[in-house]
Parts: C-alpha cells; structure tokens; sequence
C-alpha cells in the first residue's frame, strides 16, 4: 500500500480530524487508500501552536490509513475556502499569495486510525506491505 511521511503535528492533526489536506510542491495522479506515517521530523513552531489541544504526536510510526480523493493546484479560491475552515491549521497556506507559494494539496477522506506500525519514513509516496 502506497504511504506517505508527515512531519509532527501535521500527521496527527489529519488523524484527529483538524486538517483535511496534506500540501506538498509536487502532484500527484494517485487516488486512493494511503497509510499514514508520522515521521521523525517536527515542527517545532506548529507544535507550539497546537500544545493547546494535548494531543499525542507519535513518531516513527505509520498512525493511520485514509484516501487520497483528490490533488489540488492551491490557488486564492482554495485558500479562502481553507481560510473559512481553519485559519489556524491552514495558516501557512492561506498567508500566502499565489506567486509565494506554488504547491499542490493532497484532498484525503475516510481518515481511519490504526494500531501504530514502527517504520521508518521515505520521501514522496512510498510502498509498503501492509496487512490488515
């Protein structure tokens, strides 16, 4: 199954419902189920901003599986329409004018937790055996 790395908090935040989208400068053509892999790369100053909601930002691990329905150009129409959503997640989306930031978001859907799988993370999409 193709699995994709996120940096803390992003990846929990997906997991817990908060944030709809993954952004990243590429696309892609692929739809549908993904894993999930929280990396062990943080950001720091998000995980600041989201200490208020004491969640749990696991590491290392594949945290949960979801579809990719969609990519998306991020364009001023997306970012209004995240902007209504959540300034908070979307902020560093929804701060920036088009010619800023050129990036792609990555729609997912049925966003579904599952038991922590320790793994270590790759760039881009990647493979691997999962087994339900």
């Amino acid at each position: 199954m193709k699995v994709i790395t996120i940096k803390q908090p992003w990846a929990t935040l997906i997991v817990e419902g908060y944030k709809q989208y993954e952004f990243r400068t590429w696309k892609t053509k692929y739809r549908g189920e993904i894993l999930i892999h929280a990396g062990k790369g943080i950001d720091k100053k998000a995980m600041e901003r989201f200490k208020y909601l004491n969640l749990e930002y696991p590491i290392g691990q594949i945290i949960a599986k979801a579809n990719i329905d969609d990519c998306v150009k991020i364009d001023d129409k997306l970012r209004e329409e995240l902007k209504k959503k959540d300034p908070i997640v979307y902020k560093g989306v929804i701060n920036k004018t088009s010619n800023d930031w050129d990036g792609y978001g990555f729609k997912l859907e049925n966003v579904e937790k599952i038991e922590p799988i320790e793994v270590n993370g790759k760039l881009s999409l990647w493979d691997y055996d999962y087994k339900k």
